[in-house]
């Protein structure tokens, strides 16, 4: 059978970001979506105006049919709306975990899109707090991981895209240290960025990957994701998350 991410996002009619990047990205590594739509958005590639969620108990519904009907190999959780839907989202990830406790579960802990507009009803870290006791791989960017200063998390992937300089530094921090990896920096500006890599990761993680590796291979992706990007209309390119990776 193939690999599975179950995964919670928002739905981005441009197609870039949420649940369409999360769709491609996990396909691009082996395994398949299993996507659920956390909120509906008015957004183009360059700024979210409205989000609306979706009903808590409605997402919760169509998750335990999935639950019931296919094996689980990871979580890939973006934006949940709000806090409602958080909580039904970790319930449904904690009954997940007494069955298998090594379960990926990977949180985009995303506070704000990627020009400060909000993308949770009654403030993004509020609405994520709930999720925040289930995951178990985050991947903030520096301002959401310095917002997220006490948060503690066995794998917590620190990304540099909003650095300055010539070089993308990440840093991974678990149990066992820091590892770092450094990329060129790109040009320009990308929308969805931080979901290609993260439903990446969740992929690889699903596939059986250890952390290292699954770290590795999906940075991997997602720069060369971000170095074929297309533009479809000024502002923000779209990653070309339709390749596959060198391995």
């Amino acid at each position: 059978m193939r690999a599975t991410v179950l995964v919670f996002a928002g739905l981005d009619p441009s197609g870039g970001a949420g649940i369409a990047a999360d769709i491609l990205a996990v396909a691009a590594q082996g395994a398949h979506a299993l996507p659920v739509v956390t909120a509906l958005t008015v957004q183009d590639n360059n700024r979210v105006h409205e989000v609306q969620p979706v009903d808590a108990a409605l997402i919760a519904r169509q998750a335990r049919v999935l639950i019931a009907s296919c094996a689980i190999g990871a979580v890939k959780i973006g934006i949940p709306g709000n806090r409602a839907n958080a909580e039904a989202i970790a319930a449904l990830v904690a009954q997940l975990q007494a069955q298998d406790p090594d379960l990926p579960v990977v949180l985009d802990p995303v506070l704000a899109s990627g020009r400060g507009d909000a993308l949770a009803r009654g403030g993004a870290l509020h609405a994520l707090e709930p999720l925040l006791a289930v995951a178990n791989v985050l991947t903030p960017n520096q301002p959401e991981a310095a917002a997220l200063e006490r948060a503690s998390c066995a794998h917590l992937l620190v990304t540099g895209g909003h650095g300055d300089g010539d070089t993308v530094l990440n840093r991974w921090h678990s149990a066992a240290g820091i590892r770092e990896w450094r990329w060129p920096r790109l040009a320009g500006e990308f929308h969805g960025s931080g979901c290609t890599l993260a439903a990446a990761i969740a992929a690889r993680l699903a596939l059986g990957e250890p952390h290292a590796l699954a770290f590795e291979r999906a940075q991997a992706y997602c720069h060369e994701a971000l170095a074929q990007a297309f533009a479809i209309g000024a502002g923000q390119r779209i990653p070309q998350r339709f390749i596959h990776p060198s391995h």
